[in-house]
């Protein structure tokens, strides 16, 4: 554990919902730090954690296999937050009734009774829309709870436990449509747990390098650089650490963005840092050949990066770590959050440790950041913006954006297309409006013309995509006139491509990239 999580906390117990990520998002927003915690394998409770949230999740508390978590240490002794499924539980488990909700509450509601005194609601509107995601209701509190909201289908909408700091709400302050979500979270984190909101930048680089420094001590550490946000912030705070005893990488997987390897190694020329650029292309294409399947297109990409590593580390003596640019978004996608019961959604090339045979431990000094705190980082530590504003690009690169086997051709298309694309964001004063953008190869071919002639030739599908942290994201809403000059240049430019389409897909239902 990094020093900089001793800092005052916020725990919160994850009973499987894909909003619990959120939670620790809102958390974060507040400068208090907060863990993830599955509800079965709950940390000790220190004086550092000044409260507990407990999350939503898909199963009915009135099921047998239900979550059924221990509460003595917590529940009456320290604040205690539960949210949706963590307001049944409360319920349901200390003498209370919980059915099934005789119509569907999902979506939008609006808190008709609030009850202002009370610390939780303090500051909310009457009227406020919340959001419900929940199939049982709660129709019986016990004697000493009592009711603080409700909504004209839902009575116990949130209630509190007299004589404790119990707290419990049956909607989701944590998302967007619960307009007033952050005020309640602010009650609950400051005025009833007390947080100071001092986990800041400054602190998070002041006690990271602090942590890395009596972790690595005068250990070697090889990182593998991307060029992007991630790795970049993850380096410097490694060379604020150990100086010279970082060895940066940076590999060609011949799955880049267009002059990406050259431009890459020259944007860390006046960073200080020590890197090496390897050419590992042929390795990746032998790797991939023939492969379509993504998941392990992924692991095959994941498979060649660690070999590519493990050979460069034995080329510098006695190196001890492999240093990640790691992120929490990558984490819980990857693995239910610490072998909790959220749900996987795909694998990450760079998550998941090492095989044995490769004698290096694994540095992450960002696996618990969310994407706009390592920018928030970075900017405290004067990294450059061109680094910093650079949309995210995946692990496995062109890799999982050609849909089907990937060769040297495709990727020699995707790469003219994606520069073609990305280029005019930036001339149009666009790119900055944008969270991530790309263009993914698609495994069909359309009829055209093209001078009277007929084609049968590829077609592309652009995506850009507006987010703050990965979680969720929506697609850009990028001007029409501008998507016609570029659908124009990249047919008339990029031989091999007739057809251009556009991702108007959000996160969720779809993922941000394709594979």
């Amino acid at each position: 554990m990094y020093l900089w999580a001793m800092h005052e906390m916020i725990l919160i117990l994850d009973f499987g919902s894909q909003y619990t990520q959120l939670i620790a998002r809102r958390v974060r927003e507040m400068n208090v730090y907060c863990e993830i915690h599955p509800w079965n394998k709950c940390p000790e409770i220190t004086p550092n954690i000044k409260g507990v949230i407990l999350s939503g999740s898909p199963f009915s508390v009135r099921d047998e296999a239900s979550p059924r978590p221990d509460l003595s240490a917590i529940k009456g002794k320290i604040p205690l937050l539960g949210v949706c499924f963590g307001a049944q539980y409360l319920a349901h488990h200390f003498g209370g009734e919980v059915l099934p909700s005789s119509i569907r509450e999902y979506g939008r509601a609006h808190l008709k009774f609030i009850d202002h005194s009370n610390v939780l609601m303090r500051g909310m509107s009457d009227g406020s829309q919340v959001w419900m995601s929940h199939g049982d209701t709660i129709k019986k509190i016990p004697s000493t709870y009592k009711i603080i909201a409700s909504t004209e289908d839902v009575e116990v909408a949130g209630y509190e436990i007299e004589g404790e700091q119990t707290f419990a709400i049956q909607f989701h302050p944590e998302v967007y449509h619960s307009m007033e979500g952050a005020i309640l979270l602010r009650n609950f984190i400051v005025g009833v747990c007390g947080c100071t909101q001092d986990w800041t930048p400054e602190s998070f680089v002041d006690e990271t390098v602090a942590s890395l420094r009596a972790k690595v001590g005068s250990d070697k550490v090889i990182l593998g650089l991307s060029g992007g946000v991630d790795s970049s912030v993850a380096a410097v705070l490694l060379h604020k650490a150990i100086g010279d005893n970082l060895h940066c990488i940076f590999v060609d997987n011949g799955l880049l963005r267009k002059h990406e390897f050259e431009q890459v190694l020259d944007s860390y020329k006046h960073m200080g840092l020590n890197v090496k650029g390897v050419n590992a292309s042929e390795e990746f294409y032998t790797a991939l050949e023939g492969e379509t399947d993504p998941e392990r297109k992924r692991k095959a990409i994941g498979k060649v990066f660690i070999d590519v590593f493990d050979r460069e580390s034995k080329e510098i003596k006695d190196a001890k770590w492999l240093g990640q640019g790691t992120i929490y978004p990558d984490v819980i996608e990857s693995v239910s959050v610490n072998g909790g019961p959220s749900q996987t959604i795909k694998s990450h090339h760079n998550v998941g440790g090492l095989p044995d045979y490769m004698k290096l431990q694994v540095v992450e000094p960002l696996r618990l950041l969310f994407k706009d705190e390592v920018r928030r980082i970075g900017r405290s530590l004067k990294i450059d913006d061109a680094i910093l504003n650079r949309h995210p690009f995946p692990g496995p690169g062109l890799g999982i954006r050609i849909l089907g086997d990937v060769t040297k051709e495709k990727v020699r298309i995707l790469q003219e297309v994606d520069h073609i694309f990305i280029q005019g964001l930036k001339e149009e004063g666009l790119y900055n409006d944008v969270w991530q953008a790309g263009a993914i190869f698609l495994p069909v071919q359309s009829v055209g013309v093209m001078g009277d002639e007929r084609t049968y030739e590829n077609a592309i599908a652009l995506r850009a995509v507006s987010s703050t942290d990965g979680m969720t994201a929506d697609w850009c809403h990028l001007p029409y006139e501008f998507l016609a000059r570029i659908s124009n240049r990249i047919i008339n430019q990029v031989k091999g491509i007739n057809r251009v389409t556009y991702d108007i897909s959000s996160k969720p239902p779809a993922t941000i990239e394709w594979e």
